[in-house]
């Protein structure tokens, strides 16, 4: 019998396969116990010391997904399966890009300073203070039915404009097969934030088409010059209606507690747990 919030049948089906496999004879608790244990944990927020004893020890639960966090397996496992939407046709490349803020909770702070080896720079674990006490922000790419293709973590307090060609640069679906990852969308939608000059020369550099809306102070600006203002950015008022894609992806993202509230120290294990949230997303 599956339990609340646990991995039904077709999900695990599809895990399964791609998890790392033992590189030792030692044998460790079932994958699917500690994935369901994770799941719950991310579902709920609950602290790791309060997970149910039927997915065993909190230890190891925690040891496992901070290894796989930090070996890139959750990664991994979310570029095979977008791979395997894409050669299935089932990834539509109209991208909406946008960003959301966590509140992060006080557990979140207080993590080290210092990298795992001295000399090391200090650790940026993405948390920002502005008036509402310590945030973060997750700057998202999606595809046309929801479905996170790229993401940075950040600071809440850092400008959604100045992260944007890096959450471009996350979009790599992998081929199955001979072949580059793809990277480019077929179309771009994005608020007033992203309207500046920059982007939109990245965009055309790229080959990229768009659709940006001019905020009203560009717009003053540019008529304020005249002839040498030059002419208006264009926009499809139509194609913009589907801009409120990425919105809807991440409504359904901070359904999982430990996502909508930071509770992670560090910003590699609330990357992961994202991360593991939009591999169930896509399957």
């Amino acid at each position: 019998m599956v339990r609340r919030h646990e991995l039904s049948g077709a999900e695990w089906e599809v895990l399964s396969r791609l998890l790392p496999r033992s590189g030792t004879r030692r044998p460790r608790q079932d994958d699917r116990v500690v994935l369901n244990g994770i799941v719950w944990k991310l579902r709920t927020g609950s602290a790791w010391r309060d997970v149910p004893e039927r997915y065993g020890s909190w230890q190891s639960l925690y040891t496992r997904f901070r290894r796989w966090a930090l070996d890139g397996t959750f990664t991994r496992m979310l570029r095979a399966i977008q791979a395997e939407k894409d050669a299935a046709g089932d990834i539509d490349w109209l991208v909406s890009v946008d960003s959301t803020i966590a509140r992060a909770h006080q557990h979140a702070a207080g993590g080290r300073k210092g990298g795992e080896h001295e000399g090391d720079k200090a650790y940026d674990h993405a948390l920002g203070r502005s008036r509402g006490g310590l945030t973060t922000k997750l700057h998202l790419a999606c595809d046309g039915r929801g479905r996170p293709l790229g993401l940075v973590v950040t600071a809440g307090n850092v400008n959604d404009c100045t992260r944007f060609e890096q959450v471009m640069a996350d979009i790599r679906v992998p081929r199955i097969g001979p072949g580059r990852p793809r990277t480019r969308p077929d179309h771009v939608l994005g608020d007033k934030g992203y309207s500046s000059r920059a982007i939109r020369a990245h965009l055309r550099r790229r080959g990229i088409s768009h659709t940006i809306p001019e905020r009203a102070d560009q717009a003053a600006g540019r008529r304020r010059r005249g002839h040498r203002g030059g002419r208006p950015p264009g926009f499809d008022q139509q194609m913009y209606k589907h801009r409120n894609t990425v919105e809807r992806c991440f409504n359904r993202l901070k359904q999982y507690r430990g996502i909508a509230t930071r509770y992670d120290k560090t910003r590699e294990s609330y990357q992961a747990a994202v991360t593991l949230a939009s591999i169930l997303l896509w399957i």
